[in-house]
């Protein structure tokens, strides 16, 4: 089954105001040409601006984190909701540096699912195994396992349309390591065997899954040729726009 390529830079706690909207900008202006769906996940505070930045572009927004409440006394969270009104098309959730760095846990993320889905934004949901887990045998499966069926806990299958699943190995995130294609098509490839398991060969072969582990210009094109990889998520590299435009290409 072909599936349309998505590249999603998620600039994580980076960028100032200047710096958002010029990138904003000159994304947008190169990405026009692509095949691929192109998106970009700002700081919370930049949303309106690099919103505006993207208006009448092909580039879609989203935010690198939501709250599984809708409104209500919590504060500091930012609500499905609020990304919506914002102009987000996305949420990402289950990032790695909020499941090891903050503790998030599967039911959290699960809630958090749930609360973006049930607002029609679509959702990036990560997953990955840390070395350890991965240098066990057998653990990173278990892992993904845990990871997909507690994420998507009663996720019904015409939601799945809205859902992308992020693969992301933990011991390549800001390590300058990078899995080699075959690893990743081999985790991409036993991720999409639970969707079907999950939802039937026909959603499994649907779902998008992208390669979130230290993407660069140099090692996209190899990944995203794998059968089971359809794009990336992009950290340090979507910071610069020459090196993101690099990235998307090799998309299509």
């Amino acid at each position: 089954m072909a599936r349309r390529k998505l590249v999603a830079g998620n600039w994580k706690m980076n960028t100032t105001l200047l710096e958002a909207v010029a990138l904003a900008k000159a994304v947008a202006q190169g990405a026009a040409a692509s095949n691929a769906e192109v998106a970009v996940f700002p700081p919370f505070t930049w949303l309106a601006a690099v919103g505006e930045a993207l208006r009448s572009s092909s580039v879609a927004l989203g935010g690198q984190d939501v709250s599984s409440e809708q409104k209500g006394a919590f504060t500091g969270e930012v609500s499905p909701a609020m990304l919506t009104e914002t102009g987000c098309k996305y949420a990402l959730i289950g990032h790695s540096e909020r499941r090891h760095i903050l503790g998030e846990s599967d039911a959290t993320i699960n809630n958090k699912l749930h609360a973006a889905l049930d607002v029609g934004l679509h959702v990036v949901l990560c997953v990955g195994e840390t070395r350890p887990e991965r240098e066990k045998d057998g653990m990173k499966e278990r892992v993904f396992e845990r990871q997909i069926f507690a994420g998507l806990a009663g996720v019904t299958a015409n939601q799945m349309a809205k859902v992308v699943i992020a693969y992301e190995p933990v011991w390549a995130i800001g390590t300058g390591l990078t899995a080699t294609p075959e690893q990743a098509q081999d985790a991409h490839k036993f991720i999409r065997g639970k969707l079907s398991q999950l939802h039937g060969e026909t959603i499994g072969a649907a779902t998008i899954l992208l390669y979130g582990g230290s993407v660069t210009a140099d090692t996209a094109a190899g990944l995203f040729a794998q059968p089971d990889v359809d794009g990336g998520l992009v950290g340090g590299a979507s910071l610069k726009a020459d090196a993101f435009l690099k990235i998307i290409a090799a998309a299509g």
